[in-house]
């Protein structure tokens, strides 16, 4: 669905992979087999050179700082889920529902009047999830894109964020950063026939259908909503994380008004912020690749892909997927 990264955005002194179509490693110039932007990302004056790189061990402690700042979260009694069936790798693909029961058995919705929650939900209901169907974004649905970005920017674990990348160069002012996060997440790009029919944004958390099948969809909150409505039919699932408090996550699969997700993966738990914060982070430092975190002392990895067919008009890449990996 996604090619491996053609650029060496975010990835200068990465260790030689056999998989990688170019390299972005000290040796790649005599071994002549550096990506084409090398020099412009990881030469002395590059973006991504040697002393703005983000390591393994700045992600790893960065991630962990942001869990313990994500004090929005679910709290233990906050959410009771029932995963019932651990579907086999076999089982997976095979759209039988062998759980009677729906996934969540309660929520608090007072969760859903936070000011990051209420901004984000406030999102979900702007799409057109099938793909080819031209997005018509309204006056008022960029209204709501600013709103959201101004309250996860109020919190102290986006505040965290932007102070790190500032610190790596990544950004100049949280005024450009913001403006990043508003292109790389609700531009507009075509997944269809040319029509401007999808961004980050409603791929990840909104969810949308492709060739009959559901695509994206990553969100605990849009799940819930929907379930809540009769939309979404739990059918099973192939992971569960070892978190005995939130956010969790979890490998399911599941059907929505009849499309079927195979094995989706989502946090469970987790506030809107978290989520975009951490997804943000993996893009912006691995675009294309695994991302490698660390939450609550258990490891866990984070996939994005960047959409390369076009760019915003400052010439920056949208997201295409954003995800939690479950083994």
């Amino acid at each position: 669905l996604y090619t491996s990264p053609e650029s060496c955005e975010g990835r200068c002194g990465e260790p030689f992979s056999e998989d990688d179509e170019c390299h972005c490693h000290r040796e790649c110039g005599t071994q002549h087999n550096c990506c084409e932007d090398y020099e412009r990302h990881c030469g002395p004056d590059g973006f991504s050179s040697s002393r703005d790189s983000i390591t393994e061990q700045e992600l790893l402690e960065l991630s962990e700082q942001l869990y313990l700042l994500d004090h929005n979260k679910a709290r233990p009694g906050d959410i009771a889920i029932n995963p019932q069936h651990l579907a086999g790798p076999d089982e997976t693909g095979d759209k039988q529902d062998r759980s009677p029961q729906p996934l969540y058995k309660y929520v608090n919705e007072a969760l859903f009047s936070k000011p990051t929650y209420a901004s984000f939900i406030k999102l979900l209901d702007n799409y057109q999830r099938a793909t080819g169907r031209e997005e018509e974004v309204t006056a008022e649905e960029l209204r709501e894109q600013d709103r959201f970005l101004q309250e996860v920017m109020k919190t102290e674990l986006m505040k965290k964020l932007f102070v790190f990348l500032q610190g790596r160069n990544r950004y100049s002012s949280e005024e450009e950063f913001v403006q990043d996060l508003k292109e790389m997440w609700f531009g507009l790009y075509s997944r269809g026939d040319g029509e401007r029919d999808s961004s980050g944004f409603e791929h990840v958390f909104s969810g949308e259908v492709k060739k009959g099948k559901v695509s994206g969809f990553h969100n605990w909150i849009r799940f819930y909503l929907l379930e809540k409505q009769g939309g979404v039919n739990y059918f099973s699932h192939n992971f569960n994380g070892p978190w005995d408090t939130y956010p969790d996550v979890l490998g399911l699969q599941f059907s929505w008004d009849g499309f079927y997700k195979e094995v989706g993966s989502a946090f469970i738990g987790c506030s809107p912020e978290f989520e975009f914060g951490l997804y943000s982070l993996c893009f912006l430092a691995r675009p294309g690749r695994a991302c490698h975190l660390s939450l609550g002392g258990h490891r866990l990895s984070v996939q994005t892909y960047p959409w390369t067919k076009s760019s915003s008009s400052s010439g920056r890449r949208f997201i295409a997927t954003a995800y939690v990996m479950s083994p």
